[in-house]
């Protein structure tokens, strides 16, 4: 056993599955899926609870915003025996036709955030574990939910400023089809642990089609984005305990 300090909870408190979001008040929104919940614990970001579905007990653990603080989290869930991570997240969409309210299952992320090359070199690919890829089809097939599926941008940064600009028009040419903020730094991490790993998003606007390049019009609190939340909750879900 050991202690998890970022998570503020002992190892053995974790479950081996494990659903990863970025918003701690999205655990509320995940527990009216799961029987049997348990608080685990909150330390800043950091929230966790266990339950089951489809009766499979599992763990779901918020990571806040951004890849610094949220590998903290995916490095301590790996040490703590977790055997597949899926993230179930929001992004931005880069391609014409993917726009707010649709879903991205990601089999690979480009690693354009900070972490990832403090760890391993440049070189080393971000991808997600194919059975659980395969799994995250499945699930969306079954359930009847239409998605994209293609390559995420993970970026670090949210709000660009006019000194550098932005690289998001290169990573469109590129055919990336959405950006985001922690996907890479999981699949990087989970990889080096051996560990299972996948991802889906939900589209809560596109960056590139905002009126005069503006955030104004940039609204992720619409319905349609709240039911493509729970969608690729659901998913995400199904896909963890396949």
């Amino acid at each position: 056993m050991a202690f998890l300090p970022i998570l503020n909870t002992a190892s053995e408190n974790l479950p081996e599955r494990i659903l990863v979001v970025g918003d701690p008040n999205r655990l509320d929104v995940v527990k009216e899926s799961l029987q049997d919940v348990q608080a685990i614990s909150h330390n800043r970001e950091y929230r966790s609870i266990k339950g089951s579905f489809n009766g499979q007990l599992i763990g779901v653990v918020s990571h806040g915003v951004g890849s610094a603080g949220a590998g903290a989290c995916f490095e301590e869930l790996c040490q703590s025996g977790a055997t597949r991570i899926v993230r179930a997240g929001s992004a931005g969409g880069m391609q014409s036709g993917v726009g707010a309210g649709d879903l991205v299952i990601a089999p690979a992320a480009v690693r354009e955030e900070g972490l990832s090359h403090k760890l391993v070199p440049p070189t080393y690919p971000a991808i997600a574990t194919p059975d659980v890829l395969m799994a995250m089809r499945a699930a969306a097939i079954s359930l009847g939910i239409e998605f994209h599926e293609g390559i995420l941008l993970t970026s670090d940064m949210f709000y660009p400023h006019d000194i550098l600009g932005s690289d998001l028009p290169l990573w469109q040419k590129a055919g990336v089809t959405a950006v985001e903020m922690e996907v890479a730094t999981l699949f990087v991490i989970c990889g080096l642990h051996g560990v299972e790993t996948g991802a889906v998003v939900a589209i809560d606007g596109n960056p590139l089609e905002q009126d005069d390049g503006s955030m104004e019009t940039y609204d992720p609190h619409q319905e349609k984005v709240k039911t493509a939340v729970s969608n690729c909750l659901l998913i995400a879900l199904t896909a963890l305990v396949s």
